[in-house]
Parts: C-alpha cells; structure tokens; sequence
C-alpha cells in the first residue's frame, strides 16, 4: 500500500516537471521578453520574499478558499438531505437551487460587495456559491440510491426513519459526498479569487490585479502559483478524508 502513491504521483510529476523544463526552454531560446511571459525561474524567484507581501496575502486567500469550502459543503449536505428526506422538501427547493446555480456568479459578485462590504465574507460566499451546488445534488443521490436490502433490514428491525437515515442512508452518501468536495475544492478557489478580482485590498487575487499596470507578470505568475497550491492542499485534504470516512469507495492499483 505504501507504494501506491508513489506510483500514481509519478506520472503526474514527471508531465508536471517536462511542461516546466519545455516552458523554460522555450522562454530562453525564443527570446521572449519578461512581462509577456516569464521563466519559471523569474517565476519561482518572485514567489520568494521580496517586495510582496506574500504570507499577508496567501493568508487572506487561504482563510476565503477554507472559509468558502466549508459554507459550501454544510450547505450543501443540509439541503441535500433535506431533499432525500420529503418529497415535499425536494419539490420546493430543487427548482430554486437550480435557478440559483444559474445565475452568473460574476454578476453577482459586485451585489455582495454592495450588501457586505469589503472583506473576507463576501468572497467566502462567492466561492460557496460556485461550489455549493454539486453538493447538494451528490448527497441528495447518495441518500436515495441505496440496495432495496439495506432499507428491508432496517425495516425487519422497526427502525425508525431518523435511524435508518443516520446508520444506513449516510454512510452510503459518503463517497457521493465525498467526490462532490473534491469538485467544490476548486470551485471554492475559483470563486475566492473571483471576489478579489472585483474588489478587494488584499489576497492573490488582489496582487495579480495590481500588478497589472506595472506589467510586472512575473509575479502575477507568481500569485497564481500560490494560488493553485492552495487548491492542491484543499483537494489533497478533501482526498485524505475521503480515504479515512470511505475507504471502501478507494480505488486500488493492486
């Protein structure tokens, strides 16, 4: 087992590591100039300690993408099980959800920024909202598709609807729920980052903004870099837990 992620890791390191050398490569032999498109190398020096202040500004972004995934997935796994409860429930709210998922989350951006201000909140609940949906709709099926013989023996037992719910629904949801979290994780820094394009005085989002006027792309590379390894940390988390709540779900290679 110890030798299982070694080997799913590799292919994607070794694709990860020629895209790096051919970018370079490519960057050093063409000639191409700095605020255009910069080297990994000025990339990766820019991500260091300089005139940014990247531990203020990768904070701020860290605590929206947390502070969004987790609104995210309540939210979604309440009105999901809301809906696998009553049919009712799943009448009122699933026409509306839908309406919601479709509204423009761009537009809807400079509404929050109306209603709450600057700050870290509104952002939050940008990113929620772009994340929230493919939550719901995963628990709502991972509650209510289920063996017919795992609701007959909770029936045999007079178990009442609440336990059954509990002992047999919810662990089934897990890896629906699980695989869901994985989606929301991206969609979460998606929408983080959106709210700090639209207005914000600090995050990744704010410095590669502001770096747009002085053309000085080699750290708003640098800031995008932050930016996705602040998702693979997310996804990576979202991985750990699903191994640990469902390790029946988990793929094996062997």
């Amino acid at each position: 087992m110890n030798g299982i992620a070694p080997r799913r890791l590799l292919p994607a390191t070794m694709t990860f590591v020629g895209f790096l050398a051919c970018w370079q490569l490519a960057v050093s032999a063409l000639g191409v100039r700095e605020y255009l498109l910069p080297s990994p190398l000025s990339v990766l020096a820019a991500m260091g300690p300089g005139e940014i202040p990247w531990a203020k500004h990768i904070w701020t972004t860290a605590v929206e993408i947390l502070g969004a995934f987790l609104i995210a997935a309540l939210a979604g796994v309440l009105l999901g099980a809301a809906i696998a409860w009553s049919q009712a429930a799943a009448g009122a709210l699933t026409p509306f959800l839908v309406f919601v998922n479709t509204l423009p989350k761009v537009a809807i951006a400079p509404l929050f920024l109306i209603w709450l201000g600057y700050g870290i909140l509104p952002n939050m609940l940008i990113g929620a909202l772009i994340g929230f949906f493919p939550v719901v709709i995963n628990t709502a099926v991972g509650l209510t598709q289920i063996e017919e013989d795992l609701l007959d023996l909770g029936r045999v037992f007079n178990a009442p609807k609440w336990k059954v719910f509990a002992k047999i629904r919810m662990p089934n949801a897990y890896p629906y729920i699980l695989s869901a979290l994985k989606v929301t994780a991206s969609s979460a820094v998606v929408g983080a980052v959106v709210g700090e394009f639209v207005a914000s005085q600090a995050g990744l989002g704010y410095v590669i903004i502001t770096t747009q006027s002085s053309m000085n792309t080699a750290v708003a590379f640098a800031a995008l870099a932050w930016i996705s390894i602040l998702g693979l940390m997310l996804f990576a988390a979202v991985g750990a837990l699903s191994r640990l709540l469902a390790p029946w779900a988990e793929v094996s290679d062997a």
